[in-house]
């Protein structure tokens, strides 16, 4: 019996989000510290197993309301199962027959929840790759993010944007432009231009995320999406964070860390213009840029990144995140490109 295996990592967005879900432009990059799983293999029926994420046994009320708030109703089986939906209807509105053989299919992931790293996507995007082995077909790589994100924002109302959802499929360090001039429609799906970029030019980067804030990302996008329509001034803020991407690119093909030290930091500070940050979470930023280190958002919330200068810099950051915060740090090991 052969096992299908696939993974998908952990992300951050470097420079431009949270613009990507208006037309803007992104910066991001996987790491490979932390990963979902999805392993495939023949079965003599269809079957999702669940996970310990998927659990429907709590010690309390409280418990059970803190993972609802935190997974969802369904945790991660609502993924999968949305994915393969959405994967057998496109293959049938490409006239792609698909075989009969039924299958078994389970996840794991370790990518901590609801902070900004992009678990959920990782699910779709492994359990997309491993369809497509099981059914010997390719899915345009240009097309593969559209339709991951469509499993979440429009099967399953999660709002999100195209870039974890694209850095995700290609892998490594991408620039994304979902301007009205990139943007075409491929098959029924929207779809921007995606390039990566050299991972080797990036300085040394850092990863720190709190537990404690973590939540659900359409908590973030949704009141924001609403606001936009709104405020003219916010849309007006997003294309300015989407202008940072162009320079971002110049800064690190020009070995100009400063430059991109400072884009870093002004990315966050424009996001502050946006909707109001949660102390903590203002808490984290201030602490890391205390040491000399950039910091902003790596997603919705819950995490930042940024750079350093020195194992000397990055000692002090580690120390005054842990001290002061009980937050933890990692050094991003960047992911393949695929």
């Amino acid at each position: 019996m052969k096992i299908i295996r696939h993974a998908a990592y952990a992300r951050a967005g470097l420079m431009g989000n949270p613009s990507d879900g208006y037309g803007g432009r992104s910066l991001s990059f996987t790491f490979t510290n932390f990963r979902s799983t999805v392993v495939l293999y023949e079965w003599d029926r269809v079957e999702i197993v669940w996970s310990q994420q998927d659990k429907g046994s709590f010690a309390t009320v409280d418990e059970l309301i803190a993972d609802v708030e935190l997974n969802g109703y369904y945790g991660g089986v609502r993924l999968v199962k949305a994915t393969i939906k959405l994967f057998v209807e496109y293959c049938r509105a490409q006239s792609i027959v698909l075989h009969d053989q039924p299958f078994s299919v389970r996840y794991d992931t370790d990518v901590p929840r609801g902070v900004g790293l992009s678990g959920s996507s990782a699910i779709v995007t492994a359990t997309l790759r491993c369809l497509m082995e099981f059914y010997g077909i390719q899915i345009p790589q240009r097309i593969q993010p559209s339709l991951v994100r469509s499993v979440e924002n429009d099967e399953l109302n999660i709002a999100c944007g195209l870039q974890d959802r694209v850095v995700q499929v290609y892998g490594g360090l991408v620039a994304m432009d979902f301007g009205p001039q990139a943007m075409e429609v491929i098959s029924g799906f929207e779809c921007g231009l995606y390039e990566h970029v050299d991972a080797a030019l990036l300085p040394p980067l850092y990863i720190a995320y709190d537990l404690q804030a973590a939540k659900i990302s359409s908590t973030v996008h949704t009141p924001l999406r609403v606001r936009v329509q709104q405020e003219p001034r916010l849309r007006e803020i997003l294309m300015e964070i989407a202008g940072l991407v162009p320079q971002a690119c110049d800064a690190l093909r020009a070995h100009d860390h400063e430059w991109l030290h400072a884009l870093i930091n002004r990315n966050f500070d424009l996001r502050t213009q946006l909707y109001t940050i949660p102390e903590r979470q203002l808490a984290m930023i201030r602490t890391a840029r205390s040491t000399g280190a950039s910091a902003k958002f790596a997603g919705s919330g819950g995490a930042i990144v940024g750079s350093y200068l020195d194992v000397a810099m990055y000692e002090d950051l580690r120390r005054a995140l842990t001290q002061a915060g009980d937050w933890w740090i990692v050094k991003p090991v960047l992911g393949p490109e695929h």
